[in-house]
């Protein structure tokens, strides 16, 4: 399996994401998934399971055709510590232009030896929404922004492995980055993203817990 990502724009479907894990082989020559009784419906009294949420496995449960290990086949899981220096290369990338253009508009928080409350709101707006933009935008295309792109690492989903879709790419930036422009700054962004220092076994962030994706190693 390549460890690279499409190219951005390719134009393909999510069936088509190969970073999607795909069914282990049948050991009995035959789909995991074919009913139990090939044709035939089952006896009265006999009816199989419901297949588990999403196809692969309830992300924080047991179930699917991986004995309920939503990490088998999957890539292995991305070192903490590399996803913090990955995190500081994008903030200081976005940081720059959040700057630049709170500069450009009038909006920077400090003037002298005050702080501006509007101008101060002005500018958490803006790096609120160029933070948000540059995640969503970024993962959702290829599960890499340019720091996880440098220490070889991408953004999964936990239950199939796949680029994590726009809808759940956003849920993961706005728990990181909402509390972060507005509220706590960086105390938060340690707090959500250290707490994949201690989360066993999928070494999630709390971002990642609301959006149930993990980090990979791609190298």
């Amino acid at each position: 399996m390549s460890s690279e990502p499409p190219p951005p724009g390719s134009g393909r479907s999510p069936d088509d994401d190969p970073f999607k894990k795909q069914p282990p082989p049948d050991e009995g020559g035959g789909s995991p998934y074919d009913p139990p009784y090939g044709s035939q419906p089952p006896p009265p009294g006999d009816q199989p399971p419901p297949p588990p949420f999403g196809g692969g496995g309830d992300p924080y449960g047991a179930g699917g055709p991986y004995g309920g290990d939503p990490l088998a086949g999957m890539p292995p899981l991305a070192d903490s510590g590399k996803r913090v220096l990955a995190r500081i290369i994008d903030m200081i990338i976005v940081g720059i232009v959040v700057w630049l253009l709170s500069w450009a508009f009038g909006v920077t928080e400090y003037n002298t030896d005050k702080i501006d409350t509007g101008k101060s709101f002005g500018q958490s707006l803006v790096a609120a929404v160029l933070y948000i933009g540059y995640d969503t935008v970024m993962i959702s295309r290829t599960g890499q922004t340019l720091g996880k792109r440098l220490f070889k690492q991408r953004v999964a989903n936990l239950d199939n492995g796949a680029t994590p879709s726009v809808q759940t790419t956003l849920i993961r930036s706005l728990v990181l980055w909402i509390p972060f422009a507005f509220c706590c700054a960086c105390i938060w962004t340690a707090i959500a993203g250290g707490w994949s220092f201690f989360d066993k076994p999928y070494k999630q962030g709390l971002h990642d817990k609301a959006a149930k994706t993990v980090v990979v190693s791609t190298g």
